[in-house]
Parts: C-alpha cells; structure tokens; sequence
C-alpha cells in the first residue's frame, strides 16, 4: 500500500517472467513488452463507492501496469 496525494494505491512488482503479454504504461504511453519487470497498481479503494450505491466500478478496474520509473515518477507529470 503506497499513500499519496492522489490518494492511496495497492502497488505490486512482477517479475519479467511474470508477464506473457504487452501492456501500455499510463505514465509514458508506450508499450511494456513480455519479460519486462513492472508494477502494477489501482486505487485501495473504490472511486466514488460512497457517493453512489449502484455504482459497480471497482478499484480492479482501475488496475494498470506501469514502467517502475514511470510510477515513480508519477506526481512530476501533468
């Protein structure tokens, strides 16, 4: 669990052996290939759950995987 001022984050680290697939990193817009360790993360709660009763997003569906560095350095882009 990672606190911040976007609000707090589940945030896991895969391994390259980990992933089969290409992703496309959030931070840089350009694609995590298979074999490449990364991290994972979405929000530790759900957005707006309070606000709305019948809202069926949950934090997975916010899930995204993200260059290390690119998470890192996330709060210094627009």
């Amino acid at each position: 669990m990672e606190e911040a001022a976007d609000g707090d984050w589940v945030v896991r680290s895969l391994t390259g052996s980990a992933t089969a697939k290409t992703y496309r990193c959030p931070g840089c817009d350009q694609g995590i290939r298979p074999g490449t360790p990364h991290v994972v993360a979405w929000p530790a709660y759900a957005r707006d759950s309070d606000l709305d009763p019948w809202d069926t997003e949950s934090s997975a569906d916010w899930r995204r995987h993200w260059h290390t560095a690119c998470w890192r350095a996330r709060d210094r882009r627009r």
